[in-house]
């Protein structure tokens, strides 16, 4: 993550602090604060269950169908589980746009992993109970208190359990969810939960693109056809240019061959070989400028191993060719600073004395943040560490302040009369 300069405190709009004090007073918003401490052990038996459930990339169906049972028992209205596998429920409203808190519940360990999660004290420990089992619990928490509270907010909520988040996932849930007519203009405001902590606001979203680069060639024996195209050399040349490729210290800019594969022994000439590459930055034009330096590195090393193969004498056919294929875009974006969404998390946190930095990174929020929506990611409280690991895990002290400023968020974006 890059982080961006926290916006000053004298910055906030007069009226939303206002607006903030107010909710935060409420004798019907205390009670629901009071809750969040007061049914930390549900909030974490719901995290522990999610996490027991398989849910790998484009493999989520099981933990959908768990949350949107206990979509149900929230008394959540109109539960239903779209065809990419996203689960809504909504808490009506007196509104026709919605304010929409959501969880991503992939995980990126395969089906087969062990899910040994358990809770020891304070802290839960197993893969994905951080990321995002924080995120799905702090969704159910605020349903919950929600369900008990005598709140009227004029704004409906949706809630939403989006997949494809993760890795070649490509942010494909939240991206159905703008592209359907459903709910493409009718969210005014996103908040997307992600993992724990309280300390962070992304409202900067960090463009990636990624590509599966594939050399193919002939093969063959590595003596009795010595001279023939060799892909993995063709791919190694590639590589040796495009690693050479200038990139800007601001906007910032990266790039990285993650993934290499190729080749079936010492003295066989591959057939193929390949790569993983991920290029990334705060500006889409750099990214597109690092793609066009990528697709020219490769033309110049496969043309330089098929010039070295004539060279040899290898026959004309024996050629090697090159695909790219791309496994990932994710576009940049970010919220305005006149934003209302941003003006009411910062007065939001200043009304807990929560101190919160302003970062850039590539989450759920890529989407709206592309398409000119409001929208931030933050976290479900707590702390967390060892994400994607087997080691991961999460404290629950302090996951009632996170709760709280999802909560006081939520309401003041919706609406709450007096």
């Amino acid at each position: 993550m890059e982080r961006t300069p926290q916006v000053a405190s004298s910055d906030f709009y007069p009226p939303v602090k206002e607006e903030v004090a107010r909710l935060a007073g409420s004798p019907e918003v205390c009670a629901a604060f009071d809750r969040f401490r007061s049914q930390e052990s549900q909030f974490a038996l719901w995290q522990m269950e999610a996490a027991q459930v398989a849910a790998p990339p484009f493999g989520e169906a099981a933990r959908g169908a768990w949350l949107a049972e206990r979509f149900r028992e929230l008394g959540l209205t109109d539960v239903q589980v779209d065809e990419v596998g996203n689960v809504f429920g909504i808490r009506p409203g007196y509104g026709s746009r919605f304010v929409a808190l959501s969880a991503h519940i992939d995980t990126v360990f395969p089906v087969a992993t062990p899910l040994n999660i358990r809770q020891q004290g304070s802290r839960l420990y197993g893969p994905g109970v951080s990321d995002n089992g924080a995120g799905i619990a702090a969704m159910l928490a605020v349903a919950s208190v929600l369900a008990s509270a005598r709140i009227a907010h004029a704004l409906p909520f949706v809630f939403i359990g989006n997949v494809g988040e993760e890795g070649e996932g490509d942010l494909r849930g939240m991206r159905h969810v703008f592209a359907t007519p459903r709910w493409r203009d009718a969210i005014a405001y996103s908040v997307i939960v992600d993992g724990a902590g309280s300390d962070t606001v992304v409202a900067e979203a960090l463009g990636s693109r990624r590509f599966e680069v594939i050399v193919r060639g002939p093969g063959g024996h590595s003596w009795s056809d010595f001279g023939a195209p060799n892909p993995i050399i063709a791919l190694s040349r590639a590589i040796e240019a495009f690693s050479r490729t200038a990139v800007p210290v601001t906007p910032k800019t990266t790039l990285n061959v993650g993934v290499i594969r190729g080749g079936t022994s010492v003295n066989s000439i591959p057939e193929s070989a390949s790569m993983r590459v991920d290029l990334r930055s705060t500006s889409m034009a750099e990214i597109d400028r690092l793609e066009r330096a990528l697709r020219l590195a490769l033309d110049q090393g496969v043309a330089a191993e098929n010039r070295s193969a004539a060279e040899h004498g290898a026959r004309k056919a024996q050629v090697v060719q090159s695909e790219v294929l791309e496994i990932g875009n994710r576009p940049a974006g970010e919220l305005a600073r006149d934003a209302r969404l941003l003006k009411v998390i910062h007065a939001v946190d200043a009304q807990l004395g929560n101190t919160a930095q302003v970062q850039r990174a590539s989450t759920d929020a890529n989407i709206p943040l592309s398409l000119g929506r409001e929208a931030i990611a933050i976290g479900g409280g707590g702390s967390g560490g060892g994400a994607h690991t087997l080691q991961e895990w999460f404290d629950c002290n302090g996951r009632d302040i996170g709760l709280k400023r999802i909560l006081l968020t939520m309401l003041t974006l919706s609406g709450v009369g007096e």
